[in-house]
């Protein structure tokens, strides 16, 4: 398992940007497929971003296509989300996961390893 911790939310108005960093521990990092959920109150945990082992390829809810861009930094063991012309509706705890499926899927139940979480509040 890698453990995995998130940076980088805060409080920003609508049509603003914000990056996520998600850093992680351990060797094996590189394998790993890596995603981006977020939850926000009252609501279930929603997928937003996926990204396969190499960067190769990334998959993303409709919500957030256009709009967020996720990558990642091998070197690093750091997976990041920009996030652009954030919405109100933006707003959630966003979390970052790893999946020793490497592909990046968008189901939770692929991802064995979670952060924390790191608050995002867009406002109006």
């Amino acid at each position: 398992q890698v453990q995995l911790v998130e940076s980088g939310g805060g409080l920003v108005q609508a049509g603003g940007s914000l990056r996520l960093s998600c850093a992680a521990s351990g060797r094996t990092f590189s394998f790993y497929g890596m995603a981006w959920f977020r939850q926000a109150p009252g609501k279930e945990r929603e997928f937003v971003a996926a990204i396969n082992w190499s960067g190769s390829n990334t998959n993303y809810a409709d919500s957030v296509k256009g709009r967020f861009t996720c990558s990642r930094d091998n070197a690093m063991n750091t997976v990041y989300l920009q996030m652009n012309s954030l919405k109100p509706e933006d707003t959630a705890v966003y979390y970052c996961a790893a999946s020793k499926d490497g592909s990046g899927s968008s189901y939770a139940s692929s991802y064995a390893s979670w952060g924390q979480g790191t608050q995002v509040i867009v406002s109006s």
